[in-house]
């Protein structure tokens, strides 16, 4: 016996528990916590172009959350097989039912809930509108042929920002910023040497900056919050590469693990103050995939003169070759191969290696596609 899929529509804001503008790391923890509901998840997308790619979540059989490609925010939801019956699932809107495993939704009954509209093959609203056909997008502004069917049965519900129009806009652009999003990390402006500014939404929000070597835990914590996790355990082999003859092997330090925003900073035990900044880029297919929310991070160069205040940067998105240019015209360093399964027995992914290439101040974390999954400063 299956429990029904109960779930109220709100245009232009979301359904159920779905809220429009929630990131894809939220939501897919959110389905952590409700296997019971949706025990079966699908991630759909374009390996070939994985730092921009949208991102599909199917929820079988009767949910698609459309993630944007840049900053990978729920953009739209379809309801899909309103008549499958594993699970029944009933939509509603406020106070009234629209479709259930008893009631059917027609033409005619959208139109009495939500009032007149546009006419055309589809039946269009501010934040929702409601497909005639199983699959595929309709034209919703040509042709009436169907217009006079008001029994007709429909098949599909969308729900997406009032302020997108989803006929002349990009289906795939990213989302208008919303009270959803208040808090969390617009961008991360990286500068080698020195640290991170970090801008939030909304976007009157002040910047805030992160210096290595300045910046001490109880700043963090009045700045960002408490960590998620503060992780005492530091994997140290990487230190017999250390050209510093000043380390100090009896200063371990603890990392505090912000999730929430795709940044770890490794904290010196001793100072408490931040000696690392690690961005994460939350690349699909890499080994990190959904352990951190997307930082959408870009590293600034020096302005070209004193009155350049458009200094040259270059983004996650960016292929390897063209970071690794930006931060030295000469040839990449030698890379070392890094492959994060390693202490995983039942972990198998097509590309799980990594490699990690140094400059001065900076090391990046490269994936087979040349995709940067990551950056460290120190």
């Amino acid at each position: 016996m299956f429990s029904t899929l109960d779930v109220d529509i709100r245009p232009g804001s979301g359904l159920g528990v779905f809220e429009l503008g929630a990131s894809l790391w939220t939501i897919i923890d959110t389905l952590r916590q409700m296997q019971h509901m949706f025990p079966q998840v699908d991630i759909k997308y374009d390996p070939d172009v994985s730092s921009t790619t949208p991102i599909i979540l199917h929820l079988r059989p009767h949910l698609d959350l459309l993630f944007s490609g840049k900053h990978q925010r729920l953009r739209s939801i379809c309801v899909r097989k309103l008549r499958d019956t594993n699970p029944p699932v009933t939509l509603r809107y406020k106070d009234i039912v629209l479709s259930s495993a008893e009631e059917v939704l027609k033409r005619v009954g959208v139109s009495r809930t939500f009032g007149p509209t546009y006419p055309g093959n589809d039946l269009r609203y501010p934040g929702v509108w409601f497909s005639f056909e199983e699959d595929g997008i309709g034209d919703g502004r040509k042709g009436t042929a169907q217009q006079e069917d008001r029994m007709q049965e429909v098949k599909r519900v969308l729900v997406s920002q009032k302020e997108i129009d989803t006929e002349q806009g990009d289906a795939l652009g990213e989302v208008v910023e919303c009270p959803i999003m208040n808090g969390d990390i617009k961008l991360a402006v990286v500068k080698v040497h020195d640290g991170v500014t970090l801008h939030f939404h909304p976007s009157t929000s002040s910047p805030v900056h992160i210096r290595i070597g300045t910046t001490t835990a109880q700043d963090l914590v009045v700045t960002l919050g408490a960590p998620l996790r503060v992780h005492y355990k530091e994997d140290d082999r990487m230190t017999i590469h250390s050209s510093h003859q000043g380390y100090d092997e009896f200063d371990t330090g603890y990392f505090y693990n912000y999730f929430q925003h795709g940044i770890d900073f490794y904290i010196s035990g001793k100072t408490h103050i931040v000696k690392k900044i690690i961005l994460q880029s939350n690349m699909p297919g890499s080994p990190l995939f959904q352990m951190y929310k997307r930082c959408n991070w870009e590293i600034e160069g020096s302005p070209e003169d004193d009155e350049d205040d458009t200094p040259p940067r270059k983004g996650f998105s960016d292929r390897f070759e063209t970071i690794s240019h930006f931060l030295s015209p000469r040839e990449p360093p030698p890379s070392m191969l890094l492959d994060r399964t390693d202490d995983e027995d039942n972990i198998t992914l097509p590309s799980a290696t990594t490699r990690l290439h140094g400059y001065d101040g900076i090391i990046l974390e490269v994936s087979e596609a040349s995709q940067v999954v990551s950056v460290t400063l120190f």
